[in-house]
């Protein structure tokens, strides 16, 4: 069972940055892929990147690739989504999940957190 808890989320004018955070607790955390979906209003849930287990192998959606990077530290239990040049089409609730790879599909994961409000103003 892991248990997965973001923050960092906010209100950012257009071209600002945020880095996410989603804390995991259970020990089996280093041997889950990691990945970050966003939803906004009447829009479908968007996948946006993931992490392998190791950390050596990442997947990026093509509209937040050069901008964000997903990263994982497993001494914090913790993964990390930098977002940078956001623009007000990256306006959602950005969820963390856990799963067995890094799937671009939410079905691909076990494990989901609550998420985190991106607002990004022009």
């Amino acid at each position: 069972q892991v248990q997965l808890v973001e923050s960092g989320g906010g209100l950012v004018q257009a071209g600002g940055s945020l880095r996410l955070s989603c804390a995991a607790s259970g020990r089996t955390f280093s041997t889950y892929a990691m990945g970050w979906f966003r939803q906004a209003p009447g829009k479908e849930r968007e996948f946006v990147a993931a992490i392998s287990w190791s950390g050596g192998s990442t997947r990026y959606a093509d509209s937040v690739k050069d901008r964000f990077t997903i990263s994982r530290d497993s001494t914090k239990n913790t993964v990390y989504l930098q977002m940078n040049s956001l623009k007000p089409e990256d306006t959602a609730v950005y969820r963390c999940a856990a799963g067995p790879s890094t799937s671009p599909y939410g079905s691909g994961y076990h494990y989901w957190g609550q998420g985190t409000q991106v607002t990004v103003s022009s």
